[in-house]
């Protein structure tokens, strides 16, 4: 499940725009809490402003001590591969939600108050508002966070996403500090490894081509004397990954480090996330089919690992580190959260699109058909040749309307104001 988050100011607004009879299919309230306030009666939609009332009431409450931005919307996406959900269980999806977020706790008397509504399949769009029933405001700078987590294990529950592997041996095994393993260069000259007394480790020291001996040092791999001498820095060093991979902590000696020679100069300096965006940018222009197009592009939006996911994590933890340092600092925090809030916005929008899945098909149709096709004659193809004003006049009329599309789809900015605390 994919979920987007935003914070606005107008709750008739909202309403207006998401119970409006003309682009949605039956807008309904399923679900909320309004401490009393008939909801189910008032979801009509000429009834929208009795509807904001009992939403706005604690906001009304404060005065001028309410926040700038006092409506907290979500919608929450389900996969279009998954079977959708009914009401009830979208409901209870709702619930799940303002639960984890804050916004209403479970057996929480002065919860904030808010509606679950449905305007469309696939989908349950929660409005609410951020002032409590004892006059506290919901600090929203870890929604998105635990909204996020919130989402997975909905989806785990319903079956959409595998749930997580049981703990297996290794995992236990790491819990116990084990002795470093040190694989260095012996006066003599030969490659060793010592430190590897379990049975894992010298599976992946023999895997690699070290042999094992036992004697009454103990238990200690050594390279095989015949091994060349070009040879046994690259065999240490892919052992030394090996280990490390399966959470070893190795020694290597640097002389049988061949990443160290190797490694490419981060030529941005000490910014290494920037090196790598810009090294995953370059992969992106390098590509030259739609398969490779999207194995690149899952770097940026994978929903756990990817790029936008650790971009969004950071700036949220940077609004809440100026929150902690400087309680005054208020206005600067809000603009990182906003920032954070938009990048999850952009992760939303892109990820799970299948369209991307079918970049290239269209190419490679047109190429099939050119081979299949068969030839025409000279007269023909000069009669069906355009001339270069008639492609000069398509390729301008053609830019003119791309622009009136991509006009109105601009998102404006949306820049926090100062806000009373």
């Amino acid at each position: 499940m994919i979920a987007y988050l935003q914070r606005t100011q107008h709750t008739i607004g909202l309403l207006t725009r998401q119970l409006g009879m003309g682009e949605h299919v039956d807008p309904r309230v399923i679900d909320g809490d309004c401490h009393g306030a008939p909801i189910e009666m008032l979801a009509r939609y000429d009834a929208l402003p009795y509807l904001a009332q009992p939403l706005d009431a604690p906001v009304e409450r404060l005065g001028q001590r309410a926040p700038q931005r006092p409506v907290w919307f979500c919608s929450v996406h389900s996969d279009s591969r998954d079977p959708d959900l009914t009401d009830v269980q979208w409901a209870n999806v709702a619930r799940r939600v303002v639960a984890a977020t804050g916004i209403a706790p479970a057996g929480d008397p002065d919860a904030c108050r808010w509606i679950a509504l449905r305007n469309q399949a696939r989908q349950v769009v929660v409005v609410a508002t951020r002032v409590r029933e004892d006059g506290g405001i919901h600090n929203p700078y870890r929604d998105t966070f635990r909204l996020q987590q919130e989402c997975r294990r909905i989806a785990t529950d319903l079956g959409h996403l595998p749930s997580a592997p049981h703990p297996t041996f290794r995992a236990q095994e790491t819990l116990v500090p084990s002795p470093s393993i040190i694989i260095t260069t012996e006066p003599s000259g030969s490659v060793s490894a010592k430190g590897a007394n379990d049975d894992l480790s010298a599976t992946l020291l023999k895997h690699a081509g070290f042999q094992q001996i036992q004697d009454w040092y103990g238990r200690r791999h050594r390279l095989p004397t015949t091994t060349p001498t070009a040879d046994r820095s690259a065999i240490a060093t892919h052992a030394t990954e090996m280990l490390r991979a399966a959470r070893y902590t190795v020694d290597l000696d640097p002389s049988l480090d061949t990443n160290r020679s190797t490694a490419p100069a981060n030529l941005l300096g000490p910014y290494t996330a920037g090196a790598e965006i810009l090294r995953l940018t370059d992969q992106i222009r390098a590509v030259e089919n739609g398969a490779e197009l999207l194995q690149a592009v899952d770097h940026l939006l994978h929903p756990e690992q990817g790029a936008l996911e650790r971009v969004r994590e950071a700036l949220e933890a940077a609004g809440e580190q100026i929150s902690d340092l400087d309680d005054e600092a208020y206005a600067v925090a809000d603009r990182f959260g906003v920032a954070a809030e938009f990048v999850c916005a952009a992760q939303s929008e892109l990820v799970g699109e299948t369209e991307l899945q079918r970049v290239g098909d269209s190419r490679q149709d047109q190429v099939e058909v050119r081979t299949q096709s068969p030839a025409l004659p000279g007269s023909r193809i000069a009669a069906l040749a355009t001339s270069p004003a008639s492609a000069k006049a398509k390729a301008s009329s053609a830019l003119g309307a791309g622009a009136q599309e991509v006009g109105p789809a601009v998102r404006p900015s949306q820049v926090p104001g100062s806000r009373t605390r």
